[in-house]
Order: C-alpha cells, then structure tokens, then sequence
C-alpha cells in the first residue's frame, strides 16, 4: 500500500487538521504552550499540525505500508505523533475547512503513526501573507502515515523560527 496525493490547504489560524473521519474531535484544549511551541496539537482522534504562514500551503500527503525512512536533514521541521484511524480513513483539511469536502486517505484501521515534515519555512515566514504567490515562498508540509503501535509524540527536528 502506498497512496500519494499532493494538493493546496488554506493554512488559517497557522493550523491544519489531521483526523479520522468518524471520530468526534475537538483540538481547540489541544493548542497548550508546549504543543505550539512544537507546532503539533494531539487529541483523541485527532492532530493539529502548525504552520508559519496563514495562508495558502501545499500539502503532500503519503500513506504507507511501513515506517517512512528518515530523511529530517532534508526539512525544517519534523514532528511525529501516533493517531488512533478506526475508521480506516484519514481527513486532512485546513482548520476552517468544511469536513465534509475535505481530501480523505484509505490506511489501516487502528493506530498509525503520522510524521509531519515542513520545508520552506524561512521564506514562507518572511513572505507572510504573500508567501502562497510564488511556489519559492510557499510553505511546504509533508504528512507521512503508516501503520505502528501507539507511541509518544516527539519533535525529531526543530526550526528555530526566523527572526528577521
């Protein structure tokens, strides 16, 4: 099994949405100092995955049968967390987005694990609200999902945000 689809989210609020689709979520107590610090929310059923910019960013999403291999050297920031998918299916949207609309990914019922990867961020966040107009300033955000056991959230690289 390996699913890649690659599409635009608008990114408000410096959030998009990772959940299941049928469990019913709330990220809004998930949002702690710590959790933004890290740019990753976790809730039962869902995560938040921050952004610099709040705005247009393009999202990769990759559905795989097995671990992703480590390729953080390559990225700015890198978060890992476990999401419990019972229904098998897995919706990526942007925080105001309507859930009904929104991209949705076949992976195994059960624990994943899903490991969020952003690139582009210093020039995304010196862009600001202009960053979605050329493809050099728009940020990036790789989400990679596979089938493990429950596990601890971790921030495997993180970017020391710019200070201009």
């Amino acid at each position: 099994m390996s699913e890649t689809a690659e599409f635009t989210l608008f990114a408000d609020y410096f959030q998009i949405h990772v959940a299941d689709a049928e469990i019913d979520w709330d990220l809004s107590d998930a949002w702690t100092s710590q959790a933004v610090a890290d740019q990753l929310a976790v809730a039962h059923g869902a995560l938040g995955i921050g952004t610099v910019v709040t705005v247009n960013v393009t999202v990769t999403v990759e559905a795989l049968s097995m671990e992703a291999r480590d390729d953080s050297a390559e990225f700015d920031h890198v978060v890992e967390a476990s999401l419990q998918v019972p229904s098998g299916q897995l919706v990526v949207l942007g925080c105001t987005d309507y859930f009904p609309d929104a991209d949705r990914f076949e992976v195994p019922a059960g624990w994943t694990r899903l490991r969020a990867s952003r690139s582009n961020l210093g020039p995304a966040a010196e862009a600001d609200v202009d960053s979605d107009e050329s493809p050099e300033t728009t940020e990036r955000v790789r989400i990679q999902v596979w089938p493990a056991p429950e596990a601890e959230s971790e921030v495997i690289k993180r970017w020391m945000q710019y200070t201009g």
